[in-house]
């Protein structure tokens, strides 16, 4: 496992952004990570979507997440393409968040500690130029 960090060489893609996800990325930008909870079941929700996964009620409301979680999985990405073609490595990574879902980001500020499946992760906002923001975890 590489010992960068990255965290200045990772790019920040513009999303597309849906009527479903636009909480989600005005919530980013404010470095608040906001996820949809069902108001039937009190499941959170993810990917943002119009239904629940659980139960399939439409009452969903966003509410602020914790920003913590562990590592269910990760790969170290090699040369890309695109953008990232320049980023010597990163860490991409499934997140299990506290309120029960699985995101998928990138692992920055990880240093030289070798990262582990299992380990404790809290949130961070990378801001890009477009008033963008992407979270992203690095260990607690």
């Amino acid at each position: 496992m590489s010992d960068s960090q990255h965290t200045d060489t990772l790019p920040i893609p513009v999303p597309v952004v849906f009527p479903e996800t636009e909480p989600f990325w005005k919530g980013a930008r404010k470095g608040i990570l906001l996820l949809p909870f069902c108001g039937h079941c009190a499941k959170a929700v993810w990917y943002p979507k119009a239904v629940c996964n659980a139960c399939g009620s439409s009452e969903l409301d966003w509410r602020e997440a914790s920003g913590l979680g562990q590592i269910y999985s990760f790969t170290e990405v090699f040369k890309g393409e695109g953008a990232y073609r320049e980023t010597p490595s990163y860490i991409l990574a499934l997140i299990d968040l506290d309120e029960g879902v699985r995101m998928l980001s990138n692992i920055v500020e990880y240093g030289a500690a070798p990262l582990h499946i299992g380990q404790r992760v809290q949130v961070v906002f990378h801001n890009g130029s477009d008033d963008t923001a992407l979270p992203r975890f690095k260990p607690v």
